[in-house]
């Protein structure tokens, strides 16, 4: 069977706002439910803003922030916001929306760009579509910032982390799978764990989870 070829990540991604993959069919650009639904993003925004109040002053670099529904709330809690993402359409598209002193969009491939120097990072499912070795390359940056803030999607109960996928509009739920950045082939080593937050999706019998690395 012929191997799929895959495509750069940033075709994928355009491919995904231009074909409205992650619905918002009446959206010019829509980041999928996960940045939407009211259940999923509410208690997110609530503990992910009670660490930045308890934080005071944080640079904060959020890393695939997409059309920017949940970065939008977080802003104020920051000494400084670097808003970034793989799409210059949807780059510029947030620039025209989103204002503020302290807030910034840039257009970067994660993996291959240099990151902003920041104190806190947010990966808010996006590590989920991408391949390892991606993945691999931007945790191989990640080790400079004082915290992570990551998000994914992963199956209940017992699963196999970290299945290879090519990047894609989907996760890893299909092959049973989802990322776990502190176990093989990452092994990302880190202070101290803390979950944050867990929304239980019992339509796929999945959670999204939220967790606090100190590095």
């Amino acid at each position: 069977m012929k191997q799929k070829s895959p495509w750069p990540t940033k075709a994928v991604m355009q491919q995904i706002y231009e074909k409205h993959f992650w619905g918002g069919q009446g959206s010019d650009f829509y980041s999928g439910e996960g940045s939407h639904k009211p259940e999923i993003i509410e208690p997110y925004l609530k503990a992910v803003i009670s660490f930045l109040k308890s934080h005071q002053n944080l640079t904060v670099c959020d890393l695939g922030c997409g059309d920017f529904n949940i970065g939008k709330h977080l802003v104020e809690y920051t000494q400084h916001y670097f808003a970034v993402d793989i799409v210059p359409e949807l780059i510029e598209r947030n620039k025209t929306l989103f204002d503020a002193e302290n807030l910034e969009f840039l257009c970067l491939d994660i993996s291959k760009d240099q990151l902003p120097k920041a104190d806190c990072v947010i990966l808010r499912q996006v590590l989920q579509h991408l391949s390892n070795e991606e993945i691999q390359q931007i945790l191989d940056k990640l080790q400079h910032y004082k915290y992570i803030i990551l998000t994914e999607h992963i199956p209940i109960g017992h699963f196999t982390p970290n299945i290879n996928i090519i990047a894609n509009r989907s996760n890893r739920l299909k092959y049973n799978s989802g990322v776990d950045i502190t176990t093989v082939p990452f092994n990302f080593k880190v202070k101290e764990t803390d979950l944050l937050n867990e929304v239980i999706l019992s339509s796929d019998n999945s959670k999204i989870i939220t967790t606090l690395y100190s590095l």
